[in-house]
């Protein structure tokens, strides 16, 4: 039987990847799909502890979140094509068009 720790050190490099790329990647959908890899680390440590506790809440909880990801997602991505469709691209650091 695989120990939490291993569990712990997974979720651990998945949020670090996400976290890097969010702050590296100047793509706005890189950057949503590493938001996505932050949030299924979590994911990850709420099933983790909820096995080793014996506690289907955090499994539970982890069903609601993945469905408000998806719901984020689809909001994002259509932000994105609003903006692509706008602009012409769809990098970071050339969005002015939502300034006051």
């Amino acid at each position: 039987m695989v120990s939490i720790t291993w569990y712990l050190v997974v979720s651990a490099l998945l949020f670090t990847i996400g976290l890097i790329g969010v702050l590296v990647k100047r793509n706005i959908i890189m950057v949503f799909l590493c938001l996505e890899l932050m949030l299924n680390a979590a994911n990850l440590n709420m099933v983790a502890f909820s096995h080793y506790s014996s506690n289907i809440e955090g499994q539970i909880f982890t069903i609601f979140s993945i469905t408000v990801a998806a719901a984020e997602a689809v909001v994002g991505l259509a932000i994105v094509i609003s903006l692509f469709r706008n602009g012409g691209n769809i990098n970071i650091d050339e969005f002015n068009i939502l300034k006051w």
